[in-house]
């Protein structure tokens, strides 16, 4: 790991354990990115890590789609960091950001899901990263064992059968689309800060 760690927290809510495991993975695809540290934050704990937050390189936020958006935990997170972060001058302003989301139904309405972190992202200033796969279970020769299954663009999306606890589901094709979207954000936001560091050492040059 380099000297200077690229940090990327997973804030999550989760109601029956299921994104829990998706969140997980998706810290476990961050960590595996060389010189980048990953913190996985429930909401459950966010009081205690406020300025956590404010001093990492990137948010990835997850939240299981319930009646076709963010659970209602995690939209009270929402709520909260307009007097936490917004009010306090955008605390957040050009960090990297991503989503992801689980639900019982194949489709289930992730996507609107996404585009509301996507857009709570964008009230906070940040840079908005996809998924980067192309679908992933879209012909007669493809298997339900592919990544991005699926087919979301905006971010990651698992399904977890509602009769089936987290122990079993999501499934293994989920959970590796999941780290997939951990690596690629680790990724950008470490490019992100060697850029930087490197731009701010020409300007101290100059």
């Amino acid at each position: 790991m380099s000297a200077i760690a690229t940090k990327i927290a997973i804030v999550y809510h989760s109601g029956y354990g299921h994104t829990a495991r998706q969140a997980q993975a998706v810290a476990r695809g961050a960590a595996g990115v060389d010189g980048v540290e990953s913190l996985l934050i429930s909401i459950d704990d966010i009081d205690q890590h406020w300025d956590t937050l404010e001093n990492v390189d990137g948010i990835i936020f997850g939240a299981p789609t319930y009646m076709g958006s963010a659970s209602a935990q995690f939209k009270g997170f929402m709520d909260a960091t307009s007097r936490n972060v917004f009010a306090k001058g955008g605390k957040w302003a050009n960090k990297v950001s991503a989503g992801f989301t689980n639900s019982a139904s194949r489709s289930g309405d992730k996507l609107a899901t996404l585009q509301q972190l996507s857009i709570f992202a964008a009230q906070h200033g940040m840079h908005w990263v996809n998924l980067g796969l192309p679908p992933g279970h879209n012909n007669s020769k493809s298997t339900e064992d592919t990544l991005n299954r699926h087919g979301f663009f905006l971010g990651a999306a698992a399904q977890s059968n509602a009769d089936e606890s987290a122990d079993v589901v999501p499934p293994l094709a989920d959970l590796r689309t999941a780290e997939h979207l951990g690596a690629r954000v680790a990724e950008v936001a470490r490019q992100l800060a060697v850029g930087r560091r490197a731009l701010a050492a020409v300007k101290q040059a100059a």
